[in-house]
């Protein structure tokens, strides 16, 4: 499954909001320099998902900031527990 995220680099606070089903704005707190601001999005993303970074694949956007990402297909349905909502 892709997701369409909507990078927010050099932030001084970390979150990630759903804007729709395959749609995220993600602030973090590191610069868009050597892809530090992608590897903090893949990061967060596998936290917020709960699953292993190594499960997210950047696809395209790589220098923009407009980036989809691959992810697996059961976060087809996720929905965020009132445990992770307190992390973001």
């Amino acid at each position: 499954m892709h997701l369409t995220i909507i990078a927010k680099p050099k932030k001084k606070q970390e979150k990630i909001i759903q804007i729709n089903p395959t749609t995220y704005a993600v602030s973090v707190k590191e610069p868009p320099i050597n892809g530090r601001a992608n590897e903090a999005i893949v990061k967060a993303l596998a936290k917020y998902f709960s699953i292993s970074s190594s499960e997210i694949t950047l696809v395209s956007g790589h220098t923009t900031k407009i980036k989809v990402f691959d992810v697996p297909d059961h976060l087809k349905n996720f929905e965020i527990l009132p445990k992770q909502k307190a992390l973001f």
